[in-house]
This record gives structure tokens, sequence and C-alpha cells, in this order.
């Protein structure tokens, strides 16, 4: 028998002969990209109840503190936690309380008075003039098809779809809020117990400085939004504006978004006063703009200090960051992501790149 070629050795020793054949070596790769694929997708269908989950994990950090509060007077845990939860539902109730009867009457006088609204324009001349020149009724006519009715019901019916939508956000928002504050302790210790016993205790105490850090913003940006109502509410008592206490609400709610609440919340309150009297609204305006810088320069700044020890340049680029990734969420929860940040870095990147 003929032995086997060895080869010359001009060439070089030869190298070890190969385990994996390409074929296989791509479709793994092929199943590699098409999981990630696949994730991506999920994440991006489940983003809205993601966001749901993070406001809700924000709003039990911020409110665990009370509950702690009142586990340091004796109380049961599950005691503290309902009382807890049935504050945040007295306050929801009562901002619904404040917005929706306003609405109500509102719409109510609107679809009263419109029969007048509709004689008023039959009788006046230049509108009938300008429905004769412009052919109105026969273009109203041709309007009204098939097409055109649908498109409204579906209008109608995607308001409906967005009221209830919202309502469902709100519930499950404030159940899991509550499931949250129900089993924080354990939570906590669950993700504690994924590090490594080595690290265990210094993740740990880093950790719980963070979830203060965040609760501390939540309960200092909350007392800001309250000042901010009650100061609203004084003073449309005062210039006698119609639903102070639904304005108030507005401007308490729009002002826990940082950097473009407060302004959102002064518009709306501005534009019922130029609605109601010229005088009126110069006052909003004048009154805005002064509570404005107060609140910028004096309020804002000395709590936010004591709480989060934020740069005010970083939370600056940090709420038009998430104001951009995620939207008001983003900027609602940019503040304390940076004051995580930068207790990372202090504590455990940058002794790590001075040990190097």
């Amino acid at each position: 028998d003929a032995a086997p070629a060895t080869g010359s050795g001009r060439f070089g020793p030869r190298g070890r002969p190969l385990r994996r054949s390409s074929f296989l070596v791509g479709f793994t790769g092929g199943l590699g990209a098409l999981a990630a694929y696949a994730l991506y997708l999920g994440l991006r269908n489940a983003l809205g109840i993601l966001v749901l989950v993070v406001i809700s994990l924000f709003l039990a950090i911020g409110l665990h503190p009370a509950v702690a509060r009142l586990r340091r007077w004796g109380l049961p845990h599950g005691l503290s936690v309902a009382l807890v939860a049935f504050a945040v539902l007295l306050l929801l109730c009562g901002g619904v309380f404040a917005l929706v009867p306003p609405i109500i009457t509102q719409s109510g006088q609107f679809i009263e008075q419109l029969p007048n609204y509709i004689e008023q324009l039959r009788r006046s001349e230049t509108v009938n003039e300008l429905v004769e020149r412009y052919d109105v009724v026969q273009k109203v006519q041709s309007g009204l098809n098939a097409d055109t009715v649908g498109r409204a019901l579906g209008g109608v019916l995607g308001g409906a779809q967005l009221i209830f939508g919202t309502i469902f956000r709100a519930l499950t928002v404030l159940v899991l809020t509550i499931y949250f504050l129900a089993y924080f302790n354990r939570l906590r210790a669950l993700g504690y117990s994924l590090v490594p016993a080595s690290r265990r205790e210094r993740v740990q105490l880093i950790g719980d400085e963070i979830l203060t850090r965040v609760g501390a913003y939540m309960v200092g940006a909350l007392c800001i939004a309250v000042l901010a109502g009650l100061s609203t509410f004084v003073f449309a008592l005062i210039v006698g504006l119609a639903y102070p206490m639904a304005l108030a609400v507005v401007v308490a709610v729009t002002d826990l978004i940082p950097q473009i609440g407060a302004t959102l919340g002064a518009v709306i309150v501005t534009l019922v006063g130029f609605a109601t009297d010229l005088s009126a609204g110069i006052a909003c305006v004048v009154f805005f703009l002064v509570y404005q810088q107060v609140e910028n320069y004096l309020i804002y700044p000395k709590v936010m200090r004591r709480s989060v020890h934020v740069n005010e340049v970083a939370a600056l680029l940090a709420a038009l960051l998430g104001v951009g990734l995620i939207g008001v969420v983003g900027a609602v929860i940019a503040i304390p992501t940076v004051a995580a940040i930068q207790i990372i870095l202090r504590e455990v990147v940058l002794p790590r790149q001075q040990s190097r």
C-alpha cells in the first residue's frame, strides 16, 4: 500500500485541522442574528409596558420613605403600604374631581348655547353672503358621504380608545406601584443576591445610596410641584379666574416635568386668563414670570442640591436627552438617573482607573 502523502515541507508546517464546518458557523451566526432581531422586536412591542413599569418603580422608590416612616412609628408593613396607597388614591381622586367637573360644565354650556350660535349665524348677512358665494351647502352635502362618515366615526372611536387607554395605563401604574411598595424589601434583597458574595456588601451600600437619592428627588419634585399648585390657587382666587382648583392641579402636574413643565402650565393658565379678561391675562404673564424666576433660581436649586446633588448643567442635558429618547417620562427620570451615574462613577469607575 502507498503511504499517505505528508507534503514536502517547503511551505511550512501544517496547521491543525478545522473541526467546525463553515456551514455550521454560518448557521449558528444566522440563528444568533435572528434571536437578536426577535429580541429587538419584543422590546419594541413591549416598550409601552416597560415604560409603565419604570414609572411605577420610580413612584415606589419615591413613596417607600413614607412606608419606612410609618414602619418606624410601629405600624405593620401591610397597613403602612395600605395607608400610603390610600393617600395616593385620595390625591388622584382630588385631581379628577378638580378637573372633570369644569370640563363637563363647559361642555354642557356649549351644547346648550349651540342652537343660539347656529341661529345667530343664520341671521348674519355676512355669513349668508359667504355661504351663497362659495356654495358651502352643496360642498357640505357632497362631503357627507360614506368615507367622510367613516373617518368621523373612526376619529370618535379613536378618541374613546385614547380615553380608555389612558385610564387603563393609570390603573396599571397604580397597581404596579402598590405591588412594588408591598414587596420592595424582597425585590431589593433579590437584586443584591444576584451579585457575587465578595462584592455584595459594597454593591448594597452603593445601591441603597442610589435608592435614597432617587427617593429624595421624587419627594423634592413633589414638594416643588405642590408649592407651585398652591401659589397658582391663591393667585387664581385673587385675580378671579374660573375654576382655580383645576388650574392649580394642572400647574402642579405639569411642574413635575423638568425644564419645560412649569412653562407649559404657565401657558395654559395664561390662556385661560386672556380668555377671561385682558387684565387677568396680563396679570398671569407677570405672575408666572416672577414665580418661575423664584422657582428656577431659589427653590429648585436649593431643594435639588440637598436631595440629589446634581450639577445644573448635567441636569439640563440629561432632561433634554431624556425627552429625545422616551419623551416626558425620560425627562422625569433623567435627573435621578444622572445622580445614580455620578455615584457609580465616583465610587466604582474612578477608583478603578486610579488603581491601574
